[in-house]
Parts: C-alpha cells; structure tokens; sequence
C-alpha cells in the first residue's frame, strides 16, 4: 500500500468518519481541527437512507440510535402564540425505518469516541499552506509545525481553506435565504418538540430535545445578497409576535450564534493533485436539504473505500471516489434547491395555503399517502447511490 499518511483538515463529521474507515483500512490518518476542542452545540442532523448503512457498516448504528433526538410533536403556532397545528414529529418529516435524528453534537462526540485511540487529532491549529511534491504534500500548520504527508483531505465545511489553496475562489450559489440558530433558556415547556411561526419572508423555529437540553431556535429569512452581516437579523425580524422578542433579546447577549447564508457549492472535480475534497468542502446541499450529514457520512465511506482497493493509488482512487458518489451527489443537490425554495414562504395567500393544508392534514383520511407522495423525492436522494462493497476490515 501508499500513501499510508493522510491529513484530514476538519473535526466535523466527515472528517472523523473518514479517519475512522481510513484506519480500519490500514492508512494512517492525522485530524486537525482549527478549534481547541470538539466543536459543542450546533442542531438537530438527519441520517438518511444510505448514511443509516454506512454507519452499520461502520459498527456504529446503534450508538447513533441510542442518541435519537425521540421528537414527538411539529406544532404550528399563529402570531398570538395559539396553536395553529399539531402533527407527529415523524409522520411530518415522513421518517422510515432505520432513519435517525440526532444532535450534531451527539454524532460528532460518537465519531471521534469510535477513533480517539487510534487516530491523531491536532485540536487548536490548522493548515496555513501546502506545497504539493511528486512524493507528498509539505503542510505548514498556524502554529508553525511543518509536516508531511502522502495526502491530504479538506473536511472543513462550506467555507474550506483547503479548498481555497487546492483550486482557488469559488462561488457559492447562494439558494436565497439565510439561517440563524442559537441557544436562549429552556422556559418554554417543549419536551422533545419544535414549534414554527412564520410570515411571508421570514420563519422562526424553536425545539428542545427535553431532559434539561436547551432551547435551539432558528430564525429563517429570505435574502438577495449571500452576504450579509449578523447585524441585519434584529431588523429581518422586527414586529414579528408569538416568542420573537424575547429570542431576539437573548440574541444580543449571546457570542455562540450560528448565521450563514443557505448556499450550495458545486465544483466541476473534487481533486486536485493529492488533496481531495470531502462533504460540504465539496458538494454541500445547504440546510434547507436536511442532507449535509448523511452525504458526509456516505462520502466518507465511498473515499476510504476507493482509497483502499486502489491501495493508496491516489489518482485512481479520487477518480473512482467521484465516478461513485457523483449521481449520488447532484439528486441531493437538485433536491436542497428545490427545498430551499419552499422554505420561506414568499406571500400571504402561499402563507395561507399552507397554514390550511397543516390545519386540515391530520384530519385527512389519507394523511399517510399524502405524506409519502410529499416526501418520496427526499428519500429517494437519500437512496439514489448503490454502496460499493469492498472488503473491509471487522467493526471494532
């Protein structure tokens, strides 16, 4: 085998998920993560279709389900703060079989247990230059480390430096709209429930995964610009009723407050030389997919595998990684467009029709078929890739 030493920028969930199948395989991977500790808080991940196989395979399947999110209840709410709709948790999100919810954290923390003890993590640096050679990549850390390594994989999400150095600038496709998520106290009384109050432009969502977890809340708007500063979010969501006050007075106080654009990256090839791109790096389908973790864990899983049957034959592998997950890859992109779009509604009478059809849905007769037939393009993205079967080493 070659190429043994590969360097994993990025302590997500690709990039531990990539360690611990590079490991298995017999490569020796590196991990380093720009932050000084596993990253906390984040939401609620979906794992989907495929993803759910991969973490059989991975041996870890059940640490994943024993962490299930167990939400019972979407609740509808009007301005006044009345209930609007009720509906099962996972009757709406049209949930089947093995598909699990868990927090981000909870994933996270369950990958990097499954490969601590085997694999290096450098917590606190990160990759400040690469110079790529015909036998490795020399790798100048933050700190001022020098190391070398056979290759290198950029695991470190939609804004990746590792994709800036590998091939340069590249565009987002902002999808129109933005996303804010943060903690504020658990006084609203929600055990293991979200609750939506939405106008036409903008939506805001709370959940709690109970036994004292805390309140997430999400606010949603639409946006032009992919661009734009934090600073914007008080006046997005002013006059808003229901909670919306309060959620933004703890806003004010509060530094640990994710706020991004809903943007997809889409790249003609996710290599260059021996640096490869991995999960949102590469190919992220934005939130409004609720595909980012399963495409991460199926894409992990897919590049250690082709990694190990070219036995470290880099260019072979990278090749083969992309040739396998591509179709896979655009049907989940194609689908987070298509998802962003109705995410925020754009209008009063949209608005309206949609509060009547969450009113009326649980009544219906039919509200199982109807749920299928409203859900059968997310699960058939989630399942639109035949995993490769090479011959890997035993769970451990």
């Amino acid at each position: 085998m070659t190429n043994r030493e590969v360097l994993i920028s990025g302590a997500g969930l690709a990039g531990p998920a990539l360690a611990h199948q590079l490991h298995r395989n017999g490569f020796v991977p590196t991990v380093v993560e720009r932050a000084p500790a596993l990253r906390d808080g984040g939401y609620k991940v979906d794992i989907r279709g495929a993803a759910t196989e991969v973490l059989k395979r991975m041996g870890l399947f059940e640490a994943a389900r024993a962490a299930d999110t167990g939400m019972r209840h979407v609740t509808y709410v009007r301005r006044d703060g009345r209930q609007l709709a009720r509906l099962d948790a996972d009757l709406l999100m049209g949930r089947r079989g093995d598909d699990l919810e868990v927090m981000r954290t909870d994933l996270t923390r369950i990958l990097h247990d499954a490969t601590a003890a085997d694999v290096e993590y450098v917590f606190g640096d990160a990759v400040a230059a690469m110079a790529e050679d015909a036998d490795g990549v020399e790798v100048t850390f933050a700190s001022g480390t020098v190391r070398r390594f056979a290759l290198v994989v950029g695991a470190d999400g939609l804004h990746s430096a590792t994709r800036r150095m590998a091939i340069g600038e590249v565009p987002l496709r902002h999808l129109g709209a933005h996303i804010s998520i943060f903690d504020v106290p658990d006084d609203l009384g929600l055990d293991r429930e979200e609750v939506f109050y939405t106008e036409p432009g903008r939506m805001v969502f709370a959940y709690s995964t109970g036994s004292g977890a805390p309140t997430k809340v999400g606010l949603v708007f639409g946006s032009e610009s992919p661009v734009l500063d934090r600073s914007v979010i008080e006046e997005r969501f002013a006059g808003m009723g229901w909670q919306v006050p309060r959620f933004l007075e703890v806003l004010r106080g509060t530094r640990d407050v994710y706020f991004d654009s809903l943007s997809q990256i889409e790249l003609p090839r996710w290599s260059a030389g021996r640096v490869v791109l991995l999960g949102d790096a590469a190919y992220c389908p934005s939130p409004a997919a609720g595909q980012g973790t399963s495409m991460a864990l199926v894409g992990a899983y897919v590049l250690a595998g082709e990694l190990a049957a070219a036995a470290g034959e880099h260019r072979a592998a990278f090749g083969s990684y992309e040739a396998a997950l591509r179709p896979y890859v655009e049907r989940n992109l194609a689908f987070g467009r298509k998802m962003a779009g109705d995410m925020v509604p754009g209008g009063r009478l949209s608005l309206a029709v949609r509060n009547y059809g969450m009113r009326t849905l649980k009544y219906h007769p039919l509200r199982h078929q109807l749920i299928e037939r409203i859900t059968r393009p997310l699960h058939e993205a989630a399942n639109a890739i035949e995993l490769p079967s090479h011959p890997m080493a035993p769970a451990v």
